[in-house]
């Protein structure tokens, strides 16, 4: 397999089976390093069983892997100090303290510069002296994150990252990932929420039942995903409003959208032909014009169609098989 030094992950005909049941069909990825990358897919679409076999968790059924140049299995544990991993279901030992787990890591993971620790549960508004017990879900996912970010690894991997988080949390949260791409880190994170990633990562794939169905920069979907505009004319406007916009390329979906005193209103959905489509209604006496921000949630449901839930079902059913015995 070719690799480059700029790849901190490689993947070339990624396979993973469960018996009968196929989670990975023939997965290519190249992650550069410092980049922060993004997973996007339902519920059991294959991206948990994805982190599981970069980190050697799980052995591939085919294919070849890197990671950070070594391949996972012959890489062991050296390989795994140099990543943070933060898995999807996040099971933390409850008799002890925060600080006192954290330590017990920070000895796995390696050495973790002093005061680190205690920086990051001040951004992240966690009490390390309690115990792990009585922390809420949130919590313990911050905790997970701490773990996971504390030894500054060269890659982090991410599954659901923000699970349990509120909104300010989520936030500084992407304020700690947006600072480990300056710091040349590499991120590999995964959502079931497109919106999520959007806000990091610079490049996505898709992936629909152990399948990746598209590849593209987050600037390059915004590019192709459809806006909605609402469009508000002079009554006298109204024919050739509505005239223009069903004549315009990339436009469809044109309806009333209610009226006003000397004022009508249409709703319709644009395409990438966003310039052409300024152009045109600016012949027209306008009243208002709201063109919504693209909506790539959208976007991704079309990938999945009606299949959605058979997705995530089938997906659950091969995944789940591993769930209890995977190790961190």
């Amino acid at each position: 397999m070719d690799t480059t030094t700029d790849a901190a992950v490689t993947t070339r005909g990624l396979v993973k089976r469960y018996g009968a049941n196929t989670a990975l069909h023939g997965i290519d990825l190249d992650i550069p390093r410092g980049s922060v990358f993004g997973m996007i897919g339902p519920n059991g679409a294959g991206k948990t069983t994805t982190m599981r076999l970069l980190l050697d968790i799980l052995r591939p059924s085919a294919g070849e892997l890197r990671v950070l140049g070594e391949t996972p299995r012959l890489g062991g544990a050296a390989l795994r100090r140099r990543i943070g991993y933060l898995p999807g279901e996040l099971h933390l030992a409850t008799r002890v303290k925060g600080r006192e787990l954290l330590a017990h890591y920070a000895e796995i993971s390696g050495p973790v510069r002093p005061g680190a620790v205690d920086a990051l549960a001040d951004r992240l508004g966690v009490d390390l002296g309690r115990p792990v017990r009585s922390l809420s879900k949130g919590n313990k996912q911050k905790i997970g994150l701490i773990q996971a970010f504390m030894h500054e690894p060269e890659l982090l991997v991410l599954d659901e990252p923000t699970s349990g988080l509120d909104p300010l949390v989520q936030q500084e949260f992407h304020a700690m990932l947006h600072e480990a791409k300056a710091n040349g880190q590499t991120v590999f994170l995964s959502s079931h929420v497109l919106s999520e990633v959007q806000q990091t990562a610079h490049e996505i794939a898709i992936l629909k039942q152990g399948r990746i169905v598209e590849r593209s920069t987050v600037a390059a979907l915004r590019e192709d995903a459809v806006r909605h505009v609402r469009l508000v004319v002079a009554e006298a406007d109204a024919a050739a409003a509505r005239a223009t916009l069903d004549a315009l390329p990339g436009v469809s979906g044109v309806a009333p959208a209610g009226d006003g005193p000397g004022t009508v209103a249409f709703s319709a959905t644009l395409d990438a032909h966003v310039d052409a489509f300024v152009k045109a209604v600016a012949r027209l006496d306008v009243v208002d014009l709201t063109v919504e921000e693209p909506d790539l949630e959208e976007m991704v449901l079309a990938y999945y169609g009606t299949d959605l839930t058979a997705d995530a079902d089938a997906g659950d059913d091969a995944e789940g098989t591993t769930r209890k015995g995977a190790r961190r």
